[in-house]
């Protein structure tokens, strides 16, 4: 896995092989942030990056200038990696190891951009719980985006505040945005 742009592109980063992720490819990572690059300044953006797993896209964001970065995933290695990585390359990275409903339905932070990549085989249901719970708890800011990350199998198109999709392979990454005030009226 690499950094693809920013301060550190280029830059190879090694997890441990007994960590339980499916890391975002590179080719597909590249492309999510060449749309996030339409709509966003990167610096000084305050990201969640939720089943961050190796917590690649939040090296991505810190390498671009964003911060600060909250990283939440169930498995502690996961968790003790994104730490030892957010050290060795002094990024603003948190890394908090918890159930990411529990998480979603306390906290009371507020965040320009959430990632969430999920395992592909989580339920319909609780994908579509994410999205509910990010919206209802007033995680994201209003001109902010949430990104889920899930396979061709998995459709949020029906969801609200669902904006657009990409596809890359495999992969499907679903936007969700704040309706604008003309949407509405």
């Amino acid at each position: 896995m690499r950094i693809i742009s920013g301060k550190y592109k280029g830059r190879r980063i090694t997890p441990p092989k007994n960590l339980p992720v499916r890391p975002t490819t590179d080719m597909s990572k590249e492309a999510l942030f060449n749309v996030l690059n339409n709509h966003f300044n990167f610096s000084e953006l305050k990201v969640l990056e939720l089943f961050a797993g190796t917590g690649s896209i939040s090296y991505e964001f810190a390498s671009r200038g964003s911060s600060p970065i909250v990283c939440i995933d169930g498995d502690m290695g996961c968790v003790g990696f994104i730490k030892k990585t957010a050290k060795e390359f002094e990024f603003d990275i948190t890394a908090i190891k918890s159930d990411v409903f529990k998480f979603l339905e306390k906290h009371t932070g507020n965040y320009d951009i959430i990632f969430a990549d999920p395992p592909y085989d989580l339920k319909q249901t609780d994908f579509e719980k994410i999205v509910e719970l990010i919206f209802e708890n007033e995680l994201l800011d209003e001109e902010g985006m949430l990104v889920v990350e899930h396979s061709k199998h998995t459709k949020l198109d029906h969801m609200p505040n669902y904006s657009f999709q990409k596809n890359y392979g495999g992969s499907v990454f679903s936007f969700f945005e704040f309706e604008s005030e003309e949407e509405e009226e």
